[in-house]
């Protein structure tokens, strides 16, 4: 395979995952860190020698920007006069792009691939998958991915690319940027992290009433397990009456009536405005 990948951030929490990754494929890879620990960290922990910007950026067919998305429009048009047309920048999340933070060059392809990490309801095996809540190591995962602009045949490369740095692979889906963009942030932060940390505040709010700790995270947690299976159909049941009745008064009581505009693109864009 001659295809060269530039990684950009490749020291980095995600890099390194990245490129432990791509060291098992048969793609070229030249791996960017400026920082001292980030180049530290690859060449003890994956034997990687770093290069300069210029000598990965020279006959890359893919670059991947695996920095923090404040960094993405500030890095992508550093290298873009370095780019030839055709080459594809990958982001790992549709942030950036979705705010318009990438270069206006026509002639370069824009791929977008972002992962869904492994799912709570499984059937690995494996005590390290088990515990690979992460992803991309030894626990299957689901990817998403879109090409925001290039050629069609592009795609195939970028998901590709995608399906190794993610290993392994449960299921990849092509999705739009505005649609990556209504799962993350909207679905995934907006509401899954945010009523998940309610969730533990209130778990620590029984705490503070007398319930012993580990009764109450092993309660909660237990819990979530037989609700969730439920309510997503991981297994034939119902709620008991009693259940029904305390979501019927719970809802109001903790939502607000118009929760659901988090997914309008305004409201997306604002909250993609705050973290970029």
């Amino acid at each position: 395979m001659n295809v060269k990948i530039a990684l950009f951030g490749a020291g980095g929490k995600m890099g390194v995952r990245l490129s432990s990754n791509l060291l098992k494929s048969d793609y070229r890879v030249s791996h960017v860190e400026p920082g001292a620990a980030g180049q530290k960290r690859l060449k003890d922990e994956l034997g990687v020698q770093c290069v300069s910007a210029d000598e990965a950026l020279d006959g890359a067919d893919v670059v991947i920007l695996a920095v923090p998305d404040t960094l993405i429009g500030e890095l992508s048009h550093e290298i873009s006069p370095k780019l030839r047309p055709g080459t594809m920048v990958m982001t790992l999340d549709a942030a950036a792009p979705f705010a318009g933070h990438l270069p206006d060059r026509k002639d370069l392809t824009y791929f977008v691939a972002h992962p869904c990490h492994p799912l709570i309801f499984n059937d690995e095996s494996d005590s390290k998958a088990r515990r690979d809540f992460f992803g991309g190591a030894y626990a299957k995962q689901s990817i998403t991915s879109a090409l925001m602009q290039g050629p069609e045949e592009a795609f195939d490369l970028g998901e590709a690319v995608a399906k190794v740095i993610y290993a392994p692979i449960l299921r990849s889906y092509r999705l739009t940027v505005d649609q990556m963009a209504i799962l993350e942030p909207g679905l995934s932060e907006t509401i899954c992290a945010t009523l998940l940390y309610v969730m533990r505040e209130a778990m620590d709010e029984t705490v503070k009433r007398g319930v012993p700790e580990q009764a109450a995270r092993d309660f909660l947690l237990g819990h979530m397990n037989i609700l969730g299976a439920v309510i997503f159909n991981e297994i034939p049941g119902a709620f008991s009456d009693a259940c029904n009745k305390a979501i019927e008064f719970g809802k109001p009581r903790l939502m607000r009536d118009d929760w659901k505009n988090v997914f309008d693109r305004e409201e997306i864009a604002a909250s993609i405005r705050r973290i970029t």
